[in-house]
């Protein structure tokens, strides 16, 4: 019978399916580092799980290939009925280091309070695939809009979990999309998420095991990135911010300084990708037809998904009338009729108002975005080149 070590109260989690090539090593390696092990086998078919026979860890198997969110919530639920208040997941195919699991335990240790901590991989190797470079900036720029939180690592498969919060946040996902959602949940919930660097190893393409799916998983994630932006823009949604850095910096901006003045702002609680993001998000929404409330409607979106307030409403200012709503009504008529709206009369743009607003809302889908892209653009190079520039400093007038 295995002995239970409590000594960190932590367990290690590792979620299988069809690994049997790695996991013998990997849940070696696990023990050997002085952490007690629960192995999920979500419904493996290559007899993996079987030559951990030897090995003294405990094992939940799955009826069938539930997912990895379903394997690691069956194992958080083991370990909830072994006593061990924490889990820390590592992924079967060999890629984390176990002995890397005392750093997301010490970073733990030092939060007061249950708090997710990330293993953030430091992917310098040459075998790292672009792919998966790309997916996790794309993951973490979502998670940022989501629940405002600058994560460097958001696709990471090893992490700390405290058991009963875990448990209680009740994420739908479960597959690959639910490492994300439960970040999100998390924050919501005001649960701390951190980070700490761990390494990782890419074996080359040939080598790799990965059953991410990349159309069903892809789309997957997209669904639940919608589903979690359109959760968060909903007025009655009741999740709250969590600043990884609550210590905050304020500036009083000097109007008699334009250009320290228009740094400060480029500065201030964001980056030039954020205040493109921002501006994108302005002028996409300038353009829609929200009469007498663009501002305020700019002001709640931006409120809701963490962007910059002044980038956002200044960059909306480009969509006023005349130029944009016409270019929008042209485009939206033309969308519904396959021509040019080329009569200017009273009848079509004043009795007819009703096909102008409808003309209005089909065009700024397709102009706004375009419109939004060019600004965002701009913002993000002007931003850069505004940070770049060094200040002068200003001698302070006397008396």
């Amino acid at each position: 019978m295995m002995q239970e070590n409590n000594n960190h109260n932590i367990a290690v989690v590792i979620p299988v399916y069809n690994h049997a090539s790695t996991l013998p090593t990997v849940v070696a390696s696990t023990l050997a580092a002085g952490w007690p092990v629960v192995v999920v086998d979500d419904g493996s078919t290559d007899g993996g799980v079987g030559q951990l026979d030897r090995l003294e860890c405990f094992i939940v198997k799955l009826p069938r290939n539930m997912g990895k969110g379903a394997a690691i919530l069956a194992g958080a639920e083991k370990a909830a009925a072994l006593g061990y208040k924490q889990i820390v997941t590592v992924d079967a195919d060999g890629q984390h280091d176990p002995r890397e699991v005392v750093l997301l335990a010490e970073k733990a240790a030092a939060v007061a309070g249950p708090v997710i901590v990330i293993g953030d991989r430091q992917m310098v190797q040459d075998t790292v695939p672009r792919s998966s470079l790309f997916g996790r900036a794309f993951s973490n720029f979502w998670v940022r809009l989501e629940c405002g939180l600058e994560l460097p690592d958001t696709q990471s498969g090893m992490r700390l979990y405290p058991v009963r919060e875990l448990l209680r946040l009740r994420p739908r996902s479960r597959r690959y999309d639910f490492e994300i959602e439960v970040l999100i949940l998390a924050a919501w919930e005001g649960i701390a998420i951190d980070s700490v660097e761990i390494s990782v190893d890419y074996p080359p393409g040939d080598q790799r095991i990965s059953h991410f799916h990349q159309f069903k998983d892809n789309l997957r994630l997209t669904l639940l990135h919608t589903s979690l932006i359109v959760r968060r823009l909903l007025p009655l949604s009741k999740g709250q911010w969590v600043e990884l850095s609550p210590t905050k910096v304020k500036e009083k901006l000097v109007i008699r300084h334009p250009l320290k003045t228009l740094r400060s702002l480029c500065l201030e609680h964001t980056s030039p990708l954020w205040l493109a993001t921002a501006a994108w998000m302005g002028i996409f929404l300038g353009a829609l037809p929200l009469l007498a409330c663009h501002t305020v409607a700019i002001l709640y979106v931006s409120h809701r998904l963490h962007l910059n307030k002044i980038a956002a409403v200044a960059a909306s200012q480009f969509c006023a009338p005349p130029v944009v709503p016409v270019l929008c009504i042209q485009a939206g008529y033309f969308l519904r009729t396959g021509t040019w709206l080329l009569d200017f009369t009273r009848q079509a743009w004043l009795f007819e108002i009703h096909l102008r607003l409808w003309d209005w809302f089909l065009g700024s889908l397709l102009v706004g975005p375009l419109l939004g892209a060019i600004g965002a653009g701009l913002t993000y190079w002007s931003a850069r080149r505004i940070r770049s520039m060094p200040v002068v400093a200003q001698p302070e007038p006397e008396g």
